[in-house]
C-alpha cells in the first residue's frame, strides 16, 4: 500500500488498517518462532506499513493542532 493511498483513507479506516497490520505482525512473529515462514519479508513489510500509518496519523494530529 502506498502512502498516497493511506492519506486518502479516513481516520477510522486508518485505525482499522493499523489494527489489522499489528495483529498480522504479531501472528508472523509467533509463526517465525514456532515454524518456518513462507515469506520472511512479510515481517519487514508489515513493520513498514505500521510506521507509514502512524506517520500519517501524526501528520493529521499536528495539522489539527496547528489550526
Amino acid at each position: 500500500m502506498k502512502v498516497a493511498e493511506l492519506r486518502d483513507m479516513s481516520d477510522e479506516q486508518l485505525g482499522a488498517t493499523l489494527k489489522d497490520a499489528t495483529e498480522s505482525l504479531f501472528r508472523l512473529r509467533i509463526q517465525s518462532q514456532t515454524e518456518r515462514l513462507n515469506a520472511p519479508s512479510e515481517i519487514r513489510r508489515n513493520r513498514k506499513l505500521i510506521a507509514q500509518i502512524r506517520t500519517v496519523q501524526r501528520e493529521r494530529e499536528l495539522k489539527a493542532a496547528a489550526k
